[in-house]
């Protein structure tokens, strides 16, 4: 046995619009509009849409069918609670903040932080709607059309002489900083200007003393080298004469040792002629001697 289930549909929700055999469990989403009047009698058409599932408690799954149109019970219900909360505020109050208030009218506020919850659910059937778009928001009478458009119109010229005035302001600053930075670039300019005056004096100022220092220290150095170079020509010319009165003194010692060799072989053999000369006449006196006495006869003398 099969039980239909008839569902609101279509955009506003009517009921019985929808058959079906199965009972989806989500996410899904259904989109319904809600006619609100604020409190100073602005009437309003609000196209909303809610994501929803359902929490099926294992323990209990026929839950989910208690409520044989859950669409639109939940629509009625969220329905009742944006009439309620729009009808405390005023339409512009209503306009600038329309989802915050829609939302802390549907979810509710937690009493801890003052925030609006994160869900909605229905403990007759475990259905949680987690969100609410607001897709339109049209006035359904003209005098509501034309405060809405006056009330756009106004927030447009607001916002735009904000923008202008905030435009302003910004260029006005950007002109002031420009200035300021071109004043303080100025006076770095000068600064650096000075700087590089200063630099060049002081290098201006080095190079002239370098240069008298390197004259100074030219003629330093070519009087210590002309200097060097007399004394290296004394010391060598005195080592020159040294060496040429060494070979002087050599070859007149020479001379003297070769003189008095050659005297004394001279000396020598004029001695060994005195000698040589004395023995032969030693040897002639004798031969002589020994003539006479053979001549004469031993025996005679």
């Amino acid at each position: 046995q099969f039980t239909v289930l008839s569902l609101s549909g279509e955009i506003p929700k009517r009921p019985d619009v929808i058959k079906s055999l199965t009972l989806l469990l989500g996410p899904d989403f259904m989109t319904d509009v809600v006619v609100v009047e604020t409190s100073d009698h602005a009437r309003l058409s609000l196209k909303v849409s809610y994501n929803w599932h359902f929490n099926l408690d294992k323990e209990d799954p026929q839950k989910i069918f208690q409520v044989p149109d859950f669409v639109g019970d939940a629509c009625k219900a969220i329905a009742s609670r944006v009439r309620g909360a729009v009808a405390g505020h005023s339409f512009d109050a209503f306009h600038k903040a329309s989802a915050e208030l829609i939302r802390s009218a549907v979810f509710g506020l937690d009493p801890k932080t003052n925030e609006p919850r994160n869900q909605l659910t229905f403990s007759s059937n475990n259905l949680v709607i987690t969100n609410i778009d607001i897709q339109s928001v049209e006035p359904v009478d003209q005098r509501t059309r034309d405060a809405l458009q006056k009330s756009v119109q106004l927030a447009i010229e607001i916002t735009t002489k904000s923008q202008e005035a905030e435009a302003r302001h910004e260029a006005e600053r950007r002109e002031q900083e420009a200035k300021g930075r071109l004043e303080r670039q100025k006076i770095n300019d000068e600064a650096e200007a000075e700087k590089a005056r200063k630099s060049l004096l002081e290098l201006q100022a080095q190079s002239a003393t370098v240069e008298a220092s390197g004259q100074a220290t030219a003629e330093a150095r070519a009087k210590a080298a002309a200097a060097a170079i007399e004394g290296e020509a004394a010391v060598k010319q005195a080592q020159l004469q040294a060496e040429a009165s060494l070979i002087k003194g050599e070859a007149e010692l020479e001379e003297t040792k070769q003189k008095q060799s050659a005297e004394i072989d001279h000396q020598k053999a004029l001695n060994d002629l005195e000698v040589t000369k004395a023995k032969e006449l030693s040897r002639i006196e004798a031969k002589k001697f020994k003539d006479v006495v053979n001549a004469i006869g031993a025996n005679t003398i």
